[in-house]
């Protein structure tokens, strides 16, 4: 029964009919279809679209069979419009025909921009709207967020440690080289920028408190938080922007999985483990480099450079820098996520969307730092 059946399928395209059209005049205009009015078996009419077309005649549905929007769409150049379409009385000619309209619908006319002064005003208002909007919706971002964080601490077991540790992975371990290497130049050129200057003054040992308090202070954590929200905060609203491009968060949404739960808490959380983690590992690659040049232009024997720094530079500077690290990590990897769930159907709303998540993440990044160099100015530490 099931082999009569298939068979039985197979065969039924070979019993459609060929589109067939028939003009009567008498006792009015009408356009008589028949067959099947589908893609496939168009090729008997196409010749007649161009040369029959008038808007005056009635369309005659009675001996016809299927039919598609290509169909559709020839019956109305063949009657003139989609109005005797709607006028056959077959509810799928009717919906079909909306669609065609929908179609040929025009462009709404683009909106010419006012010039002038009355046209700056209007884009300040525009740029005042947009960034209210983008207010509004990072403090509603950062609400869910902190729920989120706050239900998975009162819940651990909700946590998914696997891609915890794959994004602990990807954010500090494989970020550890780059990181290293750039604070280790930033502490050179500190080192030799300190010395041709001390030494005019006949203080070069002082390079060493230049090289660290720089170092700990303020350039190891502002660069191991550029290097995250260069590396992480692009990935991270890449990798989401793809999922939504791909409708793969729709879906999770469909199951009843929690996007925040599933993708966003486990990237900040990764990043504000690792954060810290990336920020000694910063202030050790540039004490490394101030040492090193120190060594070579300078004369100052390692040994001597490590006593001097115990001795001069404060423990607290380095507990200042590592106290702005977890705020930093939370702060990229809430952009990053963020601007990934903002992303449309769209390749160019993938790429405006993580060229914001890098650009906003390192512009609160320094507004961030300064704030709080006045506050530390403020309380004297």
């Amino acid at each position: 029964m099931v082999t009569d059946q298939a068979a039985a399928n197979e065969a039924s395209p070979d019993r459609r009919a060929p589109a067939g059209v028939e003009w009567q005049e008498h006792p009015d205009l009408r356009l008589i279809a028949s067959g099947d009015w589908i893609v496939t078996q168009l090729s008997g009419v196409t010749g007649q679209l161009g040369a029959h077309r008038t808007e005056r005649a009635r369309l005659d549905v009675s001996h016809m069979g299927e039919v598609d929007t290509a169909g559709a769409f020839a019956l109305a150049r063949l009657t003139g419009g989609a109005a005797a379409l709607r006028n056959s009385g077959r509810d799928d000619l009717d919906r079909l025909a909306e669609l065609i309209e929908r179609s040929g619908e025009p462009e709404a006319p683009r909106q010419t921009r006012p010039h002038g002064l009355f046209g700056f005003f209007v884009r300040t208002g525009e740029r005042v709207e947009t960034l209210w909007h983008e207010a509004y919706g990072s403090m509603v971002f950062a609400g869910r967020l902190t729920l989120t964080l706050g239900h998975t601490l009162a819940a651990p077991r909700r946590l998914r440690l696997t891609p915890l540790f794959a994004m602990m992975e990807a954010v500090g371990v494989n970020a550890l080289p780059i990181v290293f290497t750039m604070t280790f130049f930033i502490g050179a050129v500190i080192a030799l920028v300190g010395a041709n200057l001390l030494t005019t003054l006949g203080v070069s040992v002082f390079t060493v408190e230049l090289v660290g308090v720089a170092i700990l202070r303020e350039f190891g954590v502002v660069i191991a938080a550029i290097l995250l929200a260069g590396r992480s905060a692009s990935s991270f609203a890449a990798e989401l922007g793809s999922m939504r491009m791909n409708q793969e968060t729709h879906a999770m949404q469909v199951m009843g999985v929690d996007r925040f739960h599933a993708l966003v808490v486990p990237r900040v959380l990764a990043a504000l483990l690792m954060m810290p983690i990336l920020t000694f590992v910063a202030d050790i690659g540039g004490l490394v480099g101030g040492l090193l040049v120190s060594w070579i232009t300078m004369d100052l024997s390692p040994t001597f450079f490590i006593s001097r720094l115990i001795e001069t530079v404060e423990l607290r500077h380095f507990w200042i820098g590592m106290s702005k690290a977890p705020f930093l990590a939370l702060l990229i990897a809430a952009i990053g996520c963020r601007q990934g769930l903002l992303v449309e159907g769209d390749t160019q709303s993938l790429g405006r969307h993580v060229t914001a998540a890098v650009v906003h993440a390192i512009f609160l990044i320094i507004m961030f730092d300064a704030i709080f160099a006045v506050i530390f100015m403020v309380l004297d530490l």
